[in-house]
């Protein structure tokens, strides 16, 4: 009669004859891992492309809200001849340009967060494709991961920080927040223009340190997590 018996590659038990039972090589992945493997291969480049989209769509929803806010505004300074309802309108929609701004870099930083972790399991899932099949290395890129950015084209400068959607938006939210305080002491100090250019600057400086800074230890947190719950390697595998 048949007997149990159990395949050591999977751990589960089947009715199989032991004398007919066909073993293929330790170093040969189940079918069904494989197909696994290149699934979430897949759905985690489509969820890396949806990542992206919803970045670029929320920067240029928010760049479409700053361009039809200054047009406005520049037609109220026309009408009111920089009156007193230039002040008024300005007072009240630099402050909320600067408020849509920082929900749209608080977004787009965690687009990016995600999009960081999905390229680090898709690293993952590549890493056991070189190991079940070493025979691909030849034809696939396959480089160390300190040189990793450096093939894609994305240098580790000074300025890089500034190249994602989350900087782009920082910086113009930077300044909408420096041109609303900047107006504001200029009706405080009955139209200074030292005044409002210092407290302007001021601002948009400290407003654009501090969202740098929190993309940066954002960035952080997210490199040294660790990749996968059942390993204690955090760093991304070679690909």
């Amino acid at each position: 009669m048949p007997e149990d018996t159990t395949r050591e590659a999977g751990g589960d038990t089947t009715d199989v004859d032991p004398g007919t039972a066909v073993h293929r090589p330790h170093r040969d992945p189940r079918p069904a891992a494989v197909a696994f493997a290149t699934t979430e291969h897949f759905t985690l480049q489509d969820a890396r492309a949806a990542t992206v989209a919803e970045s670029t769509g929320r920067a240029g929803m928010f760049l479409m809200a700053v361009s039809g806010g200054l047009v406005a505004l520049g037609l109220i300074a026309t009408a009111s001849r920089v009156g007193t309802a230039f002040f008024a309108f300005g007072l009240v929609l630099l402050p909320t340009l600067t408020f849509v701004g920082s929900v749209t870099f608080e977004r787009a930083l965690q687009s990016g967060m995600e999009d960081l972790g999905y390229a680090r399991r898709i690293d993952l899932l590549r890493g056991y494709y070189f190991g079940e099949a070493p025979e691909l290395t030849p034809y696939l890129m396959s480089v160390p991961g300190q040189e990793r950015l450096r093939v894609l084209g994305l240098g580790e400068g000074r300025w890089q920080a500034f190249r994602s959607v989350a900087a782009m938006v920082a910086v113009i939210t930077a300044v909408l927040a420096g041109s609303a305080i900047g107006l504001l002491a200029a009706v405080v100090s009955e139209h200074s223009l030292a005044a409002a250019l210092v407290a302007g600057g001021v601002v948009a400086l400290a407003a654009l340190a501090g969202m740098m800074r929190r993309q940066q230890s954002a960035w952080e947190r997210a490199t040294s997590a660790p990749v996968s719950l059942d390993t204690d390697d955090t760093g991304p595998v070679q690909r």
